[in-house]
């Protein structure tokens, strides 16, 4: 977020953005969201504040790596001992109940 972005935002309806989302919120939901949404915006000000003058971006505080194991080929488990324990088999794969009408 820039700071010009953070100085020209001082408010955001959370009525907007919850019709944007299309969510129905309560009047509740909607006091304490945007009471939340209230704070969070207060605090990104207070950051504006700060000298970052010769402070590299990042995109992580930590430095990031892979840590995968190596994609090796091995074993796999007998397909028909796999399929023993299926409630219907046909052809050498599982029947399941149809989800899309």
């Amino acid at each position: 977020m820039s700071a010009t972005y953070a100085q020209s935002t001082d408010k955001i309806d959370v009525r907007y953005v919850a019709h944007l989302a299309r969510l129905n919120l309560t009047e509740e939901e909607v006091v304490l969201f945007q009471s939340q949404l209230d704070q969070i915006l207060a605090h990104v000000k207070e950051l504006t504040a700060l000298d970052v003058e010769g402070v590299e971006p990042t995109a992580h505080a930590w430095p990031v790596q892979n840590v995968f194991r190596a994609d090796e080929p091995r074993a796999c488990v007998d397909r028909e001992k796999v399929l023993k324990n299926a409630p219907l088999e046909r052809n050498g794969q599982f029947v399941v109940p149809k989800i899309i009408e």
